[in-house]
């Protein structure tokens, strides 16, 4: 797996961490159920999402050729800004303990819907579609897991600054995307 896409992959892992970190702080005991299926929830969704964006680009991806790259740094951009943005918001939830479909499925979506755009983005990349979006799901289910154990053990301390990390990788690789197209790096 290249370096690249360990990177991504720990970013976009980022906002299930966090969200993994409240729900572990919401919870009496952790249990084994809980956590497994909270890592199929985020680490699925986390693989899902960009398999989607990959094939939609794929099919408009003949229009963007000319400037993918513009469009790769745009998206981490933007992504990246969101979690760096989302790191000082509000992030309270009152039914952060509750680890039904209910409460999962959205939860799912919303720390996936980044994901999508990083699976346009690699339409215009080199890169293993297959080994990429497994690499994503593997680590954001590893995550989840360490995200709701911290949470339960130690608390909110690590889910503000994991999110703005997360971020300014994102936004780092962007400009990496730029930079190697015009030969700088």
């Amino acid at each position: 797996m290249n370096v690249e896409i360990l990177l991504i992959a720990i970013s976009l892992s980022m906002d299930a961490f966090a969200v993994s970190i409240s729900k572990g702080l919401a919870v009496r005991h952790v249990r084994a159920l809980d956590v497994v299926m909270s890592a199929l929830w985020m680490g699925g969704f986390q693989a899902l999402f960009p398999l989607i964006g990959y094939f939609f680009a794929s099919l408009f991806g003949q229009y963007f050729n000319a400037f993918g790259h513009w469009i790769v740094f745009a998206l981490l951009a933007i992504i990246g800004g969101n979690m760096i943005r989302e790191a000082f918001g509000d992030n309270e939830n009152d039914d952060a303990g509750s680890f039904d479909w209910r409460h999962m499925a959205p939860l799912a979506v919303a720390c996936s819907i980044d994901a999508f755009a990083i699976g346009v983005s690699f339409q215009f990349m080199t890169v293993n579609i297959w080994m990429a979006v497994a690499a994503i799901g593997v680590v954001c289910a590893a995550f989840t897991i360490a995200g709701l154990y911290l949470g339960h053990l130690i608390g909110k301390r690590f889910q503000k600054p994991a999110e703005i990390l997360g971020g300014i990788i994102l936004i780092l690789l962007g400009v990496k995307a730029v930079l190697n197209h015009y030969r700088i790096l």
